[in-house]
């Protein structure tokens, strides 16, 4: 069977941790490891959502893959965004300024009338002034931008 290529996105926590601090954690006297492998090398204890499992990675792999909140790209916005998260940019100047996805059906029931055609999911931003945009539309500094977080 050939591979085929993949791109995913995962929300976790990390904390940096050698591969024996790792053996000691997980109350393993020993870890098989590979050739080239040392207890000393550096990496990162990992902790997934939502079922908390646990495994280390070592920093190399760990920091092409993963970025922290507030240094996330556009495309990791937009899948926090999908995964119901709040996010927002660090370069943003306004107070509490977040986008969030607003779904479409629960915006038909509260916008529109029988006779008009239902809403489609739309991403929001939520103001400094405190109020709601509904269809938020990204300038090219935010799509190319590196400081977006999740908030809450």
């Amino acid at each position: 069977m050939d591979f085929v290529e993949y791109i995913g996105m995962k929300r976790i926590k990390a904390k940096p941790m050698t591969r024996g601090e790792y053996a000691e954690l997980s109350e393993r006297n020993s870890i098989q490891t590979e050739k080239g492998e040392s207890y000393s090398d550096e990496g990162y204890l990992v902790k997934y959502y939502p079922d908390g499992y646990q495994t280390w990675s070592p920093k190399k792999p760990f920091e092409a893959a993963y970025r922290k909140s507030g240094e996330m790209t556009f495309g990791h916005a937009l899948e926090a965004l999908k995964h119901g998260d709040r996010v927002a940019r660090s370069g943003w100047n306004g107070k509490d300024m977040y986008l969030f996805l607003a779904d479409g059906k629960q915006l038909t029931n509260c916008l529109c009338s029988a006779d008009m055609p239902p809403c489609a999911d739309s991403i929001c931003m939520k103001t400094a002034q405190n109020t709601i945009v509904i269809g938020w539309l990204a300038s090219q500094t935010d799509m190319l931008a590196d400081d977006w977080k999740i908030i809450g």
